[in-house]
């Protein structure tokens, strides 16, 4: 099938592009002696995810219990759940843990710990814990320079109930930065937070045999990851403009784009329509903090354009300059670089993957919680 043949708005992932990030992290996690165990909650996808993995590096990470089923009946058997566990969850990660070799839960709250410490006393269960752990970001986690945090991290430790597999922490303001060389800084910050952590765990005679370590832009530019031995990067299957804007690839690194159709011409306003409005793209309005003008999305191979309101099934396309609307001809097919990519991806029930501008498989990802 050509592009041509396909409905829009659809969602595109470049094969060639997709294979040379995933092989790209592979060889930094070799390279630095890290154990690899990526997010697959940017695509939930099976294929994706067997060729991010190994039968000597097995382990995935999924942000939802619905994933780590899915991926559980798919064949996979080493997954770490990476979110706060719940009280409200435990009868099903129950399941999970009996189901599968490895899997790992998380939590950073007393009372989740004593949930967890109840629940497997009453079920007879013994539930595989990660201590998340705050590196920057203070959106969950820890403080690691406090007190509680080492108690939290001994009580785990202690529990006949729980088998404490180390700590974990997600860089996510790295995704605040604005080149490379401020990436290499949170990663550094990142890595020494950790490491310094599980010193002072080691130091309290508490075991931590896993250090692990999250967020693409961090995993890219790590300039190493001394004290860390598993990193979780996700967003690298297809990166996305916000990645690029902020240096953590190049555009030509990007693996997922949107189709779309030119479906009108306002010249009198200087703007076109195309078929593709939020709920193709998200409204996600990408890296405000770098100061330019919000957009939703760039317009592939076309830079002078911008993609700058979307409705539900609408989207308008101006330019500073007058465009040249011959080039563009109504019934013309787009491809928009998605500000991001996970969101993007979730609003679509079907993946097209295209090589050299031919449609040569779909793939299905999951959906729900």
């Amino acid at each position: 099938m050509k592009l041509e043949d396909l409905k829009t708005p659809a969602f595109l992932i470049d094969l060639p592009r997709l294979k040379d990030n995933l092989q790209q992290i592979k060889d930094r996690a070799q390279k630095y002696a890290v154990s690899l165990r990526p997010h697959v909650k940017t695509h939930k996808t099976v294929e994706i995810a067997r060729m991010q993995t190994t039968p000597e590096a097995p382990g995935i990470t999924v942000s939802t219990l619905a994933e780590a089923r899915f991926y559980q009946e798919a064949g996979f058997s080493d997954i770490t759940y990476a979110f706060p566990i719940t009280a409200n969850k435990l009868a099903e990660a129950t399941e999970l843990t009996a189901s599968l070799d490895i899997f790992n839960i998380l939590l950073d709250q007393p009372q989740t710990l004593t949930a967890v410490e109840n629940y497997g006393r009453e079920h007879g269960v013994r539930f595989n814990v990660f201590l998340k752990v705050d590196c920057g970001y203070h959106r969950a986690g820890i403080d690691p320079t406090a007190p509680a945090g080492i108690e939290l991290a001994r009580r785990l430790a202690k529990s006949e109930y729980i088998e404490f597999r180390g700590i974990l922490t997600h860089a996510g303001h790295s995704y605040h930065c604005s080149n490379p060389a401020e990436i290499v800084e949170i990663a550094e910050q990142e890595r020494d937070v950790m490491a310094r952590f599980a010193d002072r765990l080691q130091q309290n005679e508490i075991a931590c045999n896993t250090v692990s370590v999250g967020s693409t832009p961090t995993a890219m530019h790590a300039p190493d990851w001394q004290g860390v031995n598993e990193i979780r990067p996700g967003n690298y299957v297809f990166f996305d403009k916000f990645q690029a804007d902020i240096g953590s690839c190049r555009p030509q690194q990007v693996a997922a784009t949107v189709l779309t159709t030119v479906a009108a011409h306002y010249p009198a306003r200087n703007q076109m329509l195309i078929d593709a409005g939020a709920l193709a793209l998200s409204k996600d309005t990408g890296a405000e903090h770098l100061g330019d003008d919000i957009c939703f999305g760039a317009v592939q191979d076309y830079s002078g354009l911008k993609l700058f309101s979307i409705s539900q099934e609408h989207g308008l396309i101006t330019s500073e300059n007058p465009i040249a609307f011959e080039n563009f001809p109504v019934g013309r097919q787009l491809q928009i670089m998605p500000n991001h990519s996970c969101l993007t991806a979730a609003l679509f029930p079907k993946y097209h993957v295209i090589e050299d501008n031919q449609v040569v498989d779909e793939w299905t990802p999951m959906r729900g919680w």
